[in-house]
C-alpha cells in the first residue's frame, strides 16, 4: 500500500535552488520519492510504501 504527501515548501528569496534541493533530500532520507512536481508552482507530490 502507498501513502502520499503534498508539500509546498517555503523557499524564501535567497538560495532557492539549494533550499529546494535540501528539502527534497530530507524527504528522500525518510523514504519519500517524488511522484510529481506541479508546473508553475512549488507543490510537490511525494509517495512511499506505507508498510516499510
Amino acid at each position: 500500500m502507498k501513502e502520499y504527501k503534498v508539500i509546498h515548501p517555503k523557499l524564501g528569496l535567497k538560495n532557492r535552488i539549494q533550499k529546494y534541493e535540501d528539502i527534497l533530500n530530507q524527504y528522500a532520507r525518510e523514504g519519500w520519492e517524488v511522484k510529481h512536481i506541479v508546473p508553475n508552482s512549488a507543490m510537490v507530490i511525494l509517495e512511499r510504501d506505507k508498510n516499510r
